[in-house]
């Protein structure tokens, strides 16, 4: 299955290579140009036939992950962040180590030996550590060494009703659904842009619409879902299960009303269930697409996803093929020049 194959691949911020090999692997059949520019970036390319307007589809390839920074002499690895993570949910989680996916437990001293003020506060990344079964550092390097990467270790399921929890729906999710689309034909050129480093600063997304050069680009992301404890109605980012979230602000761009009305358009005379983005809290490439050379006609379309940026994340199947479909209509719409820049 395409969300298994993609989300169970490794592929942390500037480790792109896994990934990008099995998006590549999926889409060469479907595309007329395809290529990998200097910073990783995955470009394909499907030339339409007709001239513009040039629509750019964006999804970053990259996770949230570690990086093994140190060796302690009894064997115990220090790392640090790849990303947003918070400490709160890394103890007792179990990773896979670099290439070749050495299996870890990252542990810490147990509550038994803990204060009663340090029970009350989370354990801070430094008192964290990666026990790989090593009892001395020369044993451990043997294995890894600084540098390298680590994931989380979670396997692609479908629970519940229509429901799947893996580790990287943030953005393999998006990534899944250019996939999807690559495979459809539409008159227009249409650019399938798969981004590298987009977790830790929007990196790659810049550089590739600057040599693409689209019209109007959309992002596809995995964005939060707070239908859970704890969280207000009316103040709840997404929901799972009430269709893709089109966004209206972020911490890196404010969205082009004209696009934002457009999407809304599209997906209610498709009979799409759709619903807004209700928080500016993270960006997404489009932070970086929006802006470059003169600038670029924009928008987000995302799936809502629970628990991102944790080891667990989950998303309705409902949602995500819906999403599929939006894009599809989306790209109808500006063939039939519904959308100008």
């Amino acid at each position: 299955m395409l969300l298994k194959r993609l989300t169970e691949a490794v592929g942390p911020s500037g480790f792109e290579d896994e990934i990008r090999q099995v998006i590549y692997e999926e889409i060469k059949d479907y595309a007329d140009q395809i290529y990998t520019d200097p910073m990783g970036n995955l470009i394909a390319e499907k030339h339409g036939t007709r001239p513009g307007p040039k629509v750019l589809l964006c999804a970053h390839m990259d996770e949230v992950s570690l990086m093994i920074a140190a060796i302690d002499p009894d064997g115990m690895i220090q790392f640090r962040h790849i990303g947003g993570i918070d400490d709160r949910i890394l103890v007792a989680k179990q990773v896979l180590i670099g290439k070749n996916r050495i299996s870890g437990v990252i542990g810490s001293k147990p509550a038994h030996h803990q204060t009663a003020e340090e029970r009350r506060k989370p354990i801070p990344l430094d008192e964290l550590r990666i026990d790989i079964g090593a009892s001395s550092r020369e044993e451990a390097l043997r294995c890894v060494k600084p540098g390298d990467f680590a994931v989380f270790a979670t396997k692609y399921e479908e629970i519940g009703v229509r429901r799947a929890k893996s580790k990287s729906f943030d953005d393999r999710v998006g990534c899944a659904v250019l996939v999807e689309t690559i495979k459809k034909n539409f008159d227009i050129p249409v650019v399938f842009g798969f981004a590298v480093q987009e977790e830790i600063g929007l990196r790659g997304a810049g550089p590739l619409a600057y040599r693409v050069q689209p019209d109007i680009a959309l992002v596809l992301e995995g964005t939060l879902a707070s239908d859970i404890p704890g969280t207000v109605p009316h103040g709840r980012a997404t929901e799972l299960g009430k269709g893709p979230a089109i966004s209206l602000m972020d911490s890196g761009s404010v969205h082009n009303r004209k696009f934002i009305d457009h999407m809304q358009e599209v997906a209610e005379e498709s009979g799409i269930p759709y619903q807004f983005r209700n928080t500016i809290a993270g960006g997404n490439d489009a932070g970086r697409i929006h802006i470059s050379r003169t600038g670029v006609l924009s928008g987000v379309v995302s799936v809502p996803t629970r628990y991102i940026h944790a080891p667990s994340q989950m998303i309705s199947l409902d949602d995500y093929e819906n999403t599929i479909l939006l894009v599809e209509k989306f790209l109808q719409s500006v063939e039939q020049g519904g959308l100008t820049s």
